[in-house]
């Protein structure tokens, strides 16, 4: 069981959060999928995701999505994934 925090901020606060919760072990060959659920629950579009994305969630634990890192234009600074250990 895994659990991702996904905060959406605006000039340093939350504007929206969710906390998405899977039920298998947390794998990074998903995390589009992780990444689709996510943004389909806080209502934004979804980021381009990369390999680098990806290599910082797995080292630091979280990932921060840029306004450049959508297609679409976004009304927020970032959004913000972190992974809550247990």
């Amino acid at each position: 069981m895994f659990k991702i925090w996904a905060k959406i901020m605006k000039e340093g606060k939350i504007v929206r959060q969710f906390v998405y919760e899977g039920q298998e072990k947390l794998t990074y060959s998903h995390m589009l999928t992780y990444l689709f659920d996510i943004c389909r629950e806080l209502d934004c579009p979804t980021p381009v995701l990369l390999k680098t994305h990806i290599f910082n969630f797995a080292k630091f634990n979280h990932v921060r999505f840029l306004p450049r890192d959508f297609v679409e234009e976004v009304d927020f600074d970032f959004l913000l994934l972190e992974n809550i250990i247990l």
